[in-house]
């Protein structure tokens, strides 16, 4: 499977400097590297590792490769952003390695008579796709996948194994789901029905059907055990090209822009709109109803309580110190009211004596 570098090239882009025919078989870090492989720099600390490495090759940015003392008998594809290059060469390594599945439904499936299911499709064992579905070109669903009814996946999407799509939701081109992940599922909508006070209360949560859907752009990517629930009336949106982690809950009618990235565990409520290009990072928890602007950066283990409408960096946990510090810091919290007390009435005594005052 080892490919030229003009092969890359040609494919996807970049000058050659050194042996255009030199070939590699795989991608390896520059200190690990060897003659069949390829490298890549996308830290220029690790420069002088460019120097030393073993690498047939080296994905390099123009301005690291000037920095370098020599480029004898070495060979670079210089491009703008190695470490992107680094990611589709990958990509093309193991979509040459990796064994190609025949088309066809498997026997053990079951497939509803009023399903559409392009003969290009891929459909693994025991999957389930009900009446109206439609199912299109190249798509692949792994064993036990759940697909139901009126639901639509397009062209060259992936649902690996017992990834669960409600009725009524939509799966864009080349759209990846992990095991596990559940699109569709109920918002989490009740309407409180109680009377009376304390011991003496009485009622219930009344059900608010949830008659929208889901709708996921292309080129969405969505972690294993991650949920996103469909919308009360109206679909809850992923917009094209994001990147959704493990574990990730996504309550409805939410939308979320294109190519913004959310990492593990991190919960948003309902109805809560997220800008494009935005970075919201692991075990970080979003009130409802609220809006983040285009280019919002919410670091790891933050609390949105409320809208963000500026780009920008927003950080509201406690960064982790020693057992001891935190135990200081703690209890220097817990006095702080006594402490604003304390500082109003200082500042009393103090302007009534430079007011004259006794």
């Amino acid at each position: 499977m080892a490919l030229t570098l003009e092969d890359l090239a040609q494919r996807f882009g970049g000058d050659i400097v050194g042996d255009a025919n030199v070939r590699v078989g795989g991608l390896a870090p520059l200190d690990q590297a060897n003659a069949q492989q390829l490298a890549f720099l996308a830290n220029p600390k690790y420069l002088s590792q460019v120097e030393t490495t073993r690498a047939g090759a080296v994905l390099i940015a123009p301005a690291d490769l000037a920095k370098l003392g020599s480029r004898e008998g070495r060979n670079f594809i210089v491009t703008p952003n190695p470490y992107a290059y680094f990611a589709r060469v990958a990509q093309l390594f193991i979509d040459l390695a990796a064994p190609k599945a025949p088309a066809g439904v498997h026997p053990s499936a079951i497939v509803d008579p009023l399903a559409q299911v392009a003969a290009s499709a891929v459909i693994g064992p025991h999957v389930v796709i009900e009446a109206g579905a439609v199912i299109g070109e190249r798509v692949r669903l792994d064993a036990n996948v759940v697909v139901g009814r009126g639901t639509r996946i397009e062209e060259d999407a992936h649902l690996y194994p017992n990834v669960t799509v409600y009725y009524g939701c939509k799966i864009g081109p080349r759209a990846i789901v992990h095991s596990g992940a559940v699109i569709g599922s109920d918002g989490f909508g009740f309407a409180p029905d109680f009377v009376g006070e304390g011991d003496a209360r009485t009622g219930t949560w009344v059900k608010i059907p949830q008659v929208g859907g889901v709708t996921i752009g292309p080129d969405v990517e969505i972690g294993a055990s991650t949920t996103i629930d469909r919308g009360a009336m109206a679909d809850t949106v992923i917009e094209e090209c994001v990147k959704i982690d493990n574990q990730v809950q996504i309550g409805h009618n939410c939308r979320v822009g294109a190519y913004t990235v959310i990492a593990g565990c991190a919960g948003i409520a309902g109805s809560t709109t997220i800008g494009r290009h935005c970075m919201i990072g692991g075990a970080v928890g979003i009130a409802g109803h609220v809006t983040l602007a285009d280019h919002v950066i919410v670091t790891a283990k933050s609390g949105v309580s409320k809208s963000l409408l500026k780009p920008g960096m927003y950080t509201s946990a406690f960064p982790a110190v020693s057992h001891l510090e935190w135990n200081k810091s703690a209890a220097l919290v817990r006095h702080l009211d006594k402490m604003r007390e304390r500082i109003k009435a200082l500042e009393a005594t103090v302007a009534e004596r430079a007011s004259g005052g006794e």
